[in-house]
């Protein structure tokens, strides 16, 4: 009689674990992060766009009864913080709310199981906010320029303020939704933001004290309001145009990395 031989037992503590999944790389995952949040927003987005222009726009007919039409400094900044004001709305306000929202809610969970990197998801969400800008911007822009008499042909130039001027002000909203400990503050946050944009961008340079002056030197849509309305002069100086979309540009690549962090140690608690 032949005894039946039994495999031996092996020891599950001892088995090596099964090797993960690579990660995504970053271009693909940012890409795939944008897609995904662009489909999510789609359905919010002429109310979006509607809401934000239709702001702005109310601005650049508020300001019309106290800045006169012509090619002063005063009409140009006016024109310019307004378009921007679009950006500063959806970028900051609404990305702050939203990451706010995705933290308290226990959504960054879901960001956390996927194989992607955190920046992917921070600039992937923070690139799908600002695509809804743009139409918008120019929409306020052309007709600020028309209102206040400006000139129509410089307003190409909001291709490279939209996105340079969103990145820095979509990585402060991102890094004040995932920073903030409540809800509620993150979305307060994001309305002190846009009112800083709204007070500090729109209103005229010159009439602002020195001390306002200096806060307004420390927000970055300021540095984009300055090179957009640079445009609008008879004569452009293009070198302090570049200079001040540097200015975003160095301010955004910064924001964004603080953001990043933000995120990071939003989904390591």
């Amino acid at each position: 009689m032949t005894l039946l031989s039994v495999p031996p037992r092996t020891d599950r503590s001892t088995a090596a674990p099964a090797p993960l999944a690579p990660a995504a790389r970053l271009l693909p995952a940012l890409a795939a992060v944008y897609r995904a949040q662009l489909a999510r927003a789609r359905v919010a987005r002429i109310p979006l766009l509607f809401v934000a222009t239709f702001q702005s726009v109310g601005i650049l007919v508020m300001m019309r009864g106290v800045v006169d039409a012509g090619q002063s400094s005063a009409a140009r900044s006016v024109v310019a913080g307004s378009s921007v004001l679009v950006v500063a709305f959806v970028a900051l306000n609404l990305l702050a709310q939203y990451f706010g929202k995705l933290r308290a809610t226990g959504g960054l969970d879901h960001y956390a199981t996927l194989p992607v990197p955190a920046a992917s998801v921070v600039l992937g969400t923070a690139a799908a906010y600002a695509s809804f800008t743009l139409p918008g911007t120019l929409a306020t822009a052309a007709f600020g320029a028309v209102m206040f008499g400006l000139p129509l042909g410089q307003l190409w130039v909001l291709l490279a303020v939209v996105p340079l001027a969103g990145a820095a002000l979509s990585g402060l909203g991102a890094a004040c939704g995932l920073l903030a400990p409540r809800q509620e503050l993150a979305t307060m946050l994001g309305q002190l933001g846009m009112s800083a944009a709204l007070l500090l961008g729109v209103l005229p340079v010159d009439h602002l004290p020195q001390p306002v002056q200096w806060l307004r030197d420390l927000l970055p849509s300021t540095y984009g309001v300055d090179a957009f309305a640079r445009t609008f002069a008879p004569d452009p100086d293009w070198a302090l145009v570049l200079v001040d979309l540097g200015v975003c540009a160095g301010v955004g690549v910064v924001s964004l990395a603080v953001a990043t962090w933000a995120y990071r140690r939003a989904v390591s608690r």
